[in-house]
């Protein structure tokens, strides 16, 4: 039991880590209001541990590879942590990567969720986390919308996002357990 429970703190505050250092490549990559109050604290919360890599391992562009970089190894932790440190060096880093992207793809899917469902309850209004979310959101969802035919107000480009990262979310969860 105590093990389960373990695992499960361990799991989450690694998932917390790598979503953290996501969103910092994401808010970069997208290039998003700095201004708002959850990218400030993004940024305040991943620079103490972004900013000497970035020393190392410079920007390319608009791309934070420092901080995708420290996503990637919150993943490579968690499987050094799992197996008491006797992974497999490839396997590590496969798996590592495999979590990263899976963190990604639930991330996104569940923004989009968020952003249906407010988009419902809350019509015409703004919040700060609504807006930084579109703004993430718009690089997967607007070729998506720019492809469907508009049908009226409704736009059903976030159901067909929705479906496409829930079959990408199978195939990752199906790679990381065949490897």
């Amino acid at each position: 039991m105590i093990g389960q429970s373990l695992y499960a703190v361990i799991d989450l505050a690694l998932r917390l880590a790598t979503l953290l250092f996501l969103l910092r490549f994401l808010l970069q990559a997208v290039d998003a209001d700095r201004f708002n109050p959850l990218s400030q604290a993004v940024v305040k919360g991943s620079d103490p541990f972004a900013q000497p890599l970035r020393k190392l391992l410079p920007n390319l562009g608009r791309w934070d590879l420092a901080s995708l970089l420290l996503a990637w190894a919150m993943g490579v932790l968690f499987v050094y942590i799992v197996t008491l440190g006797n992974a497999d060096v490839v396997q590590a880093l496969t798996i590592g990567a495999t979590r990263t992207a899976l963190v990604w793809v639930q991330f996104y899917w569940w923004s989009i969720l968020v952003v249906v469902v407010v988009s419902f309850i809350n019509q015409g209004s703004y919040h700060p986390v609504v807006g930084l979310l579109d703004q993430l959101l718009n690089p997967l969802l607007g070729p998506l919308r720019n492809t469907l035919p508009t049908l009226g107000p409704l736009d059903f480009s976030p159901l067909i996002a929705l479906l496409l990262l829930s079959i990408l979310e199978g195939a990752l969860r199906t790679a990381s357990f065949s490897l």
